[in-house]
């Protein structure tokens, strides 16, 4: 099942009320809050690599206050 990590920076004060969105999405695994560059890191799944691909274009980088994402798409786990 392909995944990936999108790193996302928010509008200033709006990390909460994104990270509550992301929560909503069935494909948003998990969120984390974090320090740095970024604001927050979502685990993202998907059944194919096209619908991660419209998944993170069209659901995550739309929402409101979302101001950038970058996103690392796993290419190999290792368990």
């Amino acid at each position: 099942m392909p995944m990936a990590y999108v790193l996302i920076t928010t509008e200033t004060g709006a990390v909460e009320t994104v990270r509550e969105a992301l929560k909503k999405m069935d494909s948003v695994k998990e969120t984390y809050t974090v320090y740095g560059v970024y604001d927050i890191i979502a685990t993202v799944t998907a059944e194919t690599m096209d619908k991660l691909k419209e998944i993170v274009t069209w659901n995550l980088r739309s929402l409101d206050h979302v101001r950038s994402t970058l996103t690392m798409i796993v290419i190999e786990d290792s368990k």
